[in-house]
């Protein structure tokens, strides 16, 4: 995307930005995408350069590929046909039936993102959104006055903090962790593997060589010691090629070859996802857990919902189209996130997936 120098970057001698979006992950570059196709002017600004990584599973599913595809961004990966279960014993599948999903690595969906955004116009700013001042007419931030302020700054959101927008969460603390593996995917589908100590390892095939496996769980220790609690799993990996040098080796012989990247707490609750001139998105606007994995697509889709709030002149339409558009993914991600908290029920969770196998498939169709 196109640089501002430091006296653009004050805001010289232009008029006002439509639409200035703090974040310039997916979320972000979603909506400043979705703000220029809707003909409005759009600023990101971000800190990091180049494709950024993350934490995530990087799964998406197939609603998140249409909803990129009618952006113009059909990121580089692997077709996922759904999601397998398993627990060591049982197992249960279900496809997602009417299109693929695709694993992509985060870096590779960034990077496409990115190229659309420059396409369309997006400029992007180097810097931090620290202050924010808002009046009936625009909000300042960053040396910038637009007419709205997007905040897609993440999970731990400087700006959801800074207008006290936060609600306190006495639920378990969840973290993610994820590596990638060198080797072909033996699977087309996401295999999502529960173990008994409360955690599940989620793997993804990425590219024709490669393999993510990221870990959800409430305790905190290194990931080798995760992953030793999936020993099936491990067998799998186990001869997975040499890294490069940035990660280290793991029992058993398999080493990832990426830098293992963590995340959390993953829970956020949020008072409200519009304060004036302020909208929320992504992650940003409030978390349950990676459970179902819908985070990006998720995000890309109310990233649409919220520009189409803002063309209309209606923000205040936001609140109700998130709710609208997360309920089953809070509903279904609260339920599973309950279950696998508890030992004695996080055991049953594949068990009665592979007795009710077109419950099963009905959950993750309507993920899906």
């Amino acid at each position: 995307m196109r640089e501002r120098g430091a006296r653009d970057r004050a805001g010289a001698g232009r008029g006002l930005i439509d639409v200035l979006v703090a974040g310039g992950g997916p979320a972000g570059l979603a909506t400043a995408i979705h703000a220029a196709l809707a003909g409005m002017e759009a600023v990101v600004v971000e800190p990091r350069t180049g494709p950024v990584d993350k934490a995530c599973g990087e799964g998406l599913m197939p609603g998140g590929v249409a909803a990129l595809a009618a952006m113009g961004v059909h990121p580089a990966g692997r077709p996922l046909r759904g999601i397998h279960y398993l627990d060591g014993r049982h197992q249960a599948r279900a496809a997602f039936g009417h299109a693929d999903g695709r694993g992509v690595r985060r870096t590779v969906l960034h990077a496409a993102l990115a190229r659309r955004a420059a396409e369309l116009g997006v400029t992007t700013v180097a810097g931090r959104v620290r202050e924010v001042r808002q009046d009936r007419d625009g909000v300042v931030a960053a040396g910038l006055r637009a007419r709205w302020l997007v905040a897609a700054d993440g999970l731990h959101s400087p700006a959801r903090r800074s207008l006290g927008l936060d609600l306190p969460d006495r639920g378990p603390r969840r973290y993610g962790l994820r590596a990638h593996f060198r080797l072909a995917p033996w699977t087309d589908f996401v295999e999502v593997h529960w173990s008994g100590d409360g955690g599940e390892a989620y793997v993804t095939p990425v590219a024709d060589d490669l393999v993510g496996v990221a870990i959800l769980t409430s305790r905190r220790r290194p990931y080798p010691e995760h992953l030793a609690a999936f020993p099936a799993l491990l067998a799998r990996l186990a001869g997975a090629g040499a890294g490069d040098g940035t990660a280290p080796g793991m029992e058993g012989g398999t080493e990832p070859v990426t830098v293992v990247l963590g995340a959390g707490p993953l829970r956020r609750r949020v008072r409200a996802r519009v304060a004036g001139r302020i909208l929320l998105v992504g992650d940003a606007a409030g978390y349950t857990d990676a459970l179902t994995g819908e985070g990006v697509s998720l995000a890309v889709r109310c990233a649409e919902a919220l520009v189409g709030c803002l063309r209309r002149d209606r923000p205040q339409d936001y609140e109700h189209a998130w709710r609208r558009l997360s309920r089953t993914h809070r509903l279904l991600t609260g339920a599973l996130l309950l279950a696998a908290h508890r030992p004695a029920t996080a055991r049953l969770v594949v068990p009665a997936a592979q007795r009710m196998p077109a419950l099963f498939t009905s959950v993750v169709r309507a993920l899906a």
